[in-house]
């Protein structure tokens, strides 16, 4: 199965993860399944970092990898398939994220509520 984490879930992954239920622990323990950290969760993380937002210690690149998460590009078709999607979240990174896990086929892990607006495979 090809998962893309939400910025919140790589966050607990890494620091809080008894945040994680169970089920979404061993989804991102599993080797059969493609974990992914998208570079948006990564600019996400950098520009609330330069904002005085959240407090970044880390390298959120190396980290993903030491972690065996792949890091995921962002794509201009990725970019194209915002166009198609209702306006229901106002949040730009999420939207990305949602329009990337539809355009990739990958479930999107998130606790977020306001995903399941969206025709994204949720996990």
């Amino acid at each position: 199965m090809k998962i893309l984490i939400d910025t919140h879930i790589f966050l607990w992954a890494i620091a809080e993860p008894h945040k994680l239920s169970e089920s979404q622990i061993r989804a991102l323990e599993t080797r059969a399944n493609i974990v992914y950290v998208s570079v948006v969760t990564v600019t996400e993380l950098m520009i609330k970092a330069s904002l005085g937002k959240l407090q970044i210690d880390f390298d959120p690149v190396a980290v993903a990898k030491e972690s065996g998460f792949e890091l995921l590009d962002f794509s201009a078709e990725d970019a194209l398939a915002l166009k198609e999607m209702p306006y229901l979240h106002k949040d730009p990174f999420d939207r990305m994220l949602i329009s990337q896990a539809i355009n990739r086929k990958c479930y999107l892990m998130s606790n977020d509520g306001k995903f399941g607006k969206y025709a994204c495979k949720l996990f």
